[in-house]
């Protein structure tokens, strides 16, 4: 089996994991994992009230799976309080293109629509929990 079928069925799997791990049904479901954003979906997922925090990455970087379960630990530490999005730059490019992600991992982090920080590598996740808390509004 070659690379890229192993890879593509690992994002099978994520995919799968990701829809199990929403607790709730209907509009006020919390979810304890990224959403998978696309270019169809990003404006609706950001423009939501509050915090969401978005990882764009590509299944090829190492330095995004570095950032992968930080920000699925986060997600679940942040259940109900923060939005955590991932787009694959690879399969989504009209928004990498809109913000010209040029380097990836990528993380930014929108509060009701609007672009309010940026954190552009790997980081651990002490930094990112600083930068959540920083635009957290309770």
């Amino acid at each position: 089996m070659s690379e890229e079928n192993i890879e593509k069925i690992r994002e099978k799997i994520l995919h799968g994991i990701m829809a199990e791990n929403v607790s709730g049904k209907g509009d006020g479901a919390v979810s304890k994992t990224p959403k998978i954003l696309t270019d169809q979906n990003f404006v609706r997922e950001i423009s939501k009230e509050g915090l969401t925090v978005v990882d764009f990455w590509a299944p090829w970087c190492g330095p995004c799976r570095y950032v992968s379960p930080i920000i699925e630990e986060l997600a679940s530490d942040y259940a109900g309080k923060v939005s955590f999005g991932k787009l694959n730059v690879d399969e989504n490019p009209m928004v990498s293109s809109q913000f010209m992600i040029r380097s990836i991992p990528t993380i930014m982090f929108f509060r009701n629509g609007k672009m309010v920080d940026t954190q552009i590598g790997a980081v651990p996740k002490p930094h990112l929990e600083q930068k959540i808390k920083k635009h957290l509004v309770f």
